[in-house]
């Protein structure tokens, strides 16, 4: 991923406005908190150079290796059902661009990120610091079994699609945490998991598309 020229790089904030007012808050989101963390990340600086002009457009990007930078829209979604709060510690299995990271870092406490395509992992650590987000740990390695000396955490959310719904990472959330995850091969829904005193709770939002999970699970 190339990095845009930081002295010739355009105002991209009207864009990011519009991105907001039209595809989120327009589309139903309404946490204000969450509203105004996609106002603040620079979502372009998650793309290569070259895309940076279709950064703010309502559609995922490639960001190499066969992985993309999610739909905005999507990204909002999933954070606002995640229901983050200052001084949540969430664990995200799936960095990717690092861009998932830099909106829930806006927010919590804490955001713990895992990628197991290590060179998308070093490029996300890269633009996430310099972007000053020090509230962000991303390891490289296989995130398939979450992060267990974590636990409890307050959120987990997972950005690529595991086959079959990922309940051997609940244990890890604290009691009233959630887990939001797409799920499925060839057709894929938006799971939302609530830990509870004795079990969970289970929603079935939306149809998604994500590309597979991979790993040991």
């Amino acid at each position: 991923m190339t990095e845009p020229n930081k002295e010739e790089e355009p105002d991209y904030s009207e864009l990011r406005s519009q991105m907001v007012e039209t595809q989120i808050r327009g589309r139903g989101i309404e946490d204000d908190v969450i509203l105004d963390a996609m106002r603040s990340v620079p979502r372009h600086r998650f793309v290569a150079a070259e895309l940076c002009s279709n950064a703010y457009a309502d559609k995922p990007l490639p960001i190499g290796h066969k992985q993309t930078i999610s739909q905005p829209y999507i990204v909002a979604y999933m954070t606002e059902r995640l229901r983050p709060r200052p001084g949540h510690r969430v664990l995200e299995i799936g960095t990717g661009s690092g861009y998932q990271a830099a909106i829930l870092a806006e927010v919590v406490e804490h955001v713990f990120t895992i990628e197991i395509v290590e060179p998308l992992a070093l490029e996300a650590k890269s633009i996430l610091g310099q972007l000053h987000y020090e509230n962000v740990t991303v390891r490289p390695g296989d995130g398939s079994h979450g992060w267990p000396e974590l636990a409890p955490l307050d959120g987990i959310i997972i950005t690529a699609a595991p086959v079959s719904l990922p309940i051997h990472l609940l244990p890890q959330l604290a009691v009233g945490g959630r887990l939001v995850a797409p799920v499925g091969k060839t057709k894929q829904e938006l799971f939302v998991i609530t830990k509870t005193e004795d079990s969970y709770t289970t929603e079935i939002e939306m149809g998604v598309k994500f590309v597979p999970m991979t790993g040991s699970i």
